[in-house]
């Protein structure tokens, strides 16, 4: 068998030579080495697709870590999501509770403010009354400062006496002896004790003041009698043809010359104000009288302190031995003698036991001041 020959692994078994057999055993290692490729070839093939395998687990392994990781991650995302949104809605809830404490102080601001117009409408409006100024006039820094004097009521007890000396000091020596030795009639005598007064005293007012929606204050009234000038207002004001209603009272208020007049109605009063001026038949004529707010008062501060009188003394203990008169001579007889420690007496009241009156203090000047409000 020749080289140049076509090669084929059908064997002529009629050719049995020893040639033939070479052919044979040639096509056979032939065959027998491509089988050898392809056993390297699937071995190859095999060996990629292990170390392909072993890289997917590989891959595997790190995904399902990083999955792991991932999902710590995404929960303590979720658990800062979950504290900042609950921050945040308390945030929230901090600005709503904010705002409605800003609207309430808005409104309380708005009512203040409201008020406060309502005033100044009403002293803008306030009653007229015609003066003559006889005085004279001065600079502002040589003003004196306004100044109230004290009115108060002092309750006295039986067996007591006030009195009120000209000078500090001799209130003074009497209420450092204390005990005093009285001398009455046909050579008797009394012991008395002298105690000091002590007044409550205002130190701070403060009043709010508001209109009335239910009365008026009428002024620039004619001269005539009270009753039939109440008759006429309150017939004039109870016709709803002149802006009035059902009338409940009808007062004159002596110190002023005005007339406050109080309806049933609450939406009256301010109709009229608004108005202003009204003419009313007074005195078969008609007469313009003036309709202006009525304001009420109402105390919101008020302090006091307690203040001892510094001329006033109080003697205490005293029997009903004689009559009032003579007693109250005696006493005043005592207590001017400087050598009883006295001095010249401004005012005396006795006030026998058995009895309860009342001393009126004006003008109180405090002389020192006390724990007290």
């Amino acid at each position: 068998m020749s080289s140049d020959e076509d090669f084929s692994l059908v064997t002529d078994p009629s050719k049995e030579t020893l040639e033939g057999i070479k052919a044979l055993l040639f096509n056979q290692k032939k065959i027998y080495e491509q089988h050898l490729e392809e056993h390297k070839e699937l071995a190859a093939s095999r060996d990629d697709r292990r170390e392909m395998t072993e890289k997917f687990k590989q891959r595997t392994v790190k995904l399902r870590d990083q999955i792991k990781k991932d999902k710590l991650s995404y929960s303590e995302r979720i658990e800062n999501e979950k504290a900042r949104v609950k921050l945040l809605n308390q945030e929230e809830n901090e600005l709503l509770e904010k705002i409605e404490r800003v609207k309430a102080a808005l409104k309380d601001e708005k009512a203040e403010n409201l008020h406060l117009k309502q005033q100044a409408d009403v002293f803008m409006a306030v009653p007229e009354k015609k003066v003559v100024f006889k005085g004279k006039t001065e600079k502002a820094s040589d003003s004196q400062p306004f100044e109230m004097d004290a009115r108060i009521v002092y309750p006295m007890d039986g067996g007591t006496a006030l009195i009120t000396f000209e000078e500090e000091v001799v209130a003074k020596k009497v209420l450092n002896m204390k005990k005093h030795q009285v001398a009455l009639e046909g050579g008797c005598s009394i012991s008395v004790e002298a105690r000091p007064i002590q007044l409550m005293l205002p130190t701070l007012v403060e009043i709010d003041s508001e209109v009335c929606p239910q009365r008026i204050l009428i002024s620039n009234l004619p001269k005539m009698d009270t009753e039939p000038l109440l008759n006429k207002l309150e017939i004039h004001f109870s016709k709803t043809k002149n802006g009035g209603g059902e009338v409940d009272e009808c007062e004159m208020l002596a110190d002023s010359g005005t007339v406050v007049l109080t309806f049933v109605d609450k939406h009256i009063a301010k109709g009229l104000t608004d108005t202003e001026h009204h003419d009313v038949k007074l005195q078969q004529k008609k007469h313009r009288v003036r309709v202006t707010p009525f304001l009420n008062g109402k105390i919101k501060n008020f302090k006091t302190k307690m203040s001892v009188c510094p001329r006033t003394v109080l003697l205490t203990g005293i029997p009903a031995v004689m009559e009032q008169d003579t007693l109250q001579d005696l006493l005043e007889i005592h207590f001017q003698k400087s050598g009883n420690s006295g001095g010249e007496i401004e005012a005396i009241l006795y006030n026998p036991v058995g009895e309860q009156v009342s001393a009126l203090f004006q003008g109180v000047s405090p002389s020192r001041e006390e724990d007290g409000q």
